[in-house]
């Protein structure tokens, strides 16, 4: 007598897509935090002056708004697998990933208006 074995499949299969996205975003975050630390341990003295100079230029504000989507993608695929993994009750867990996704809008919003402002 043969055994039958049932797999049940589960979940929403993000892993090669969660993988690139976190290298690639990732890769983002350091290569704009390079380009900050060049820029910032230039040997100019940071002032208001200088800090308010150096965000007035369009490609800073877009390297900037570029990390801050990033690390928003980057925090969401973690949090969201973190939240998948080990909150097994449906709706704390929905509740908890609405919650992330608010949060990470709020700070990309809060971005936007402090690079444009």
């Amino acid at each position: 007598m043969e055994a039958v074995v049932t797999r049940v499949i589960t979940g929403a299969h993000y892993g090669l897509r969660d993988w690139l996205v976190q290298r690639i975003t990732a890769t983002i975050m350091a290569v704009y935090t390079v380009i900050a630390l060049v820029v910032l341990l230039g040997g100019v003295p940071i002032t208001y002056g200088v800090w308010s100079d150096l965000f007035a230029q369009g490609w800073m504000r877009v390297a900037t708004l570029l990390f801050s989507a990033s690390l928003a993608w980057h925090a969401w695929v973690g949090m969201r697998n973190i939240l998948m993994d080990y909150i097994k009750p449906e709706g704390l867990r929905l509740s908890l990933q609405v919650g992330t996704l608010l949060v990470i809008a709020a700070y990309v919003g809060w971005t936007i208006q402090i690079l444009w402002r």
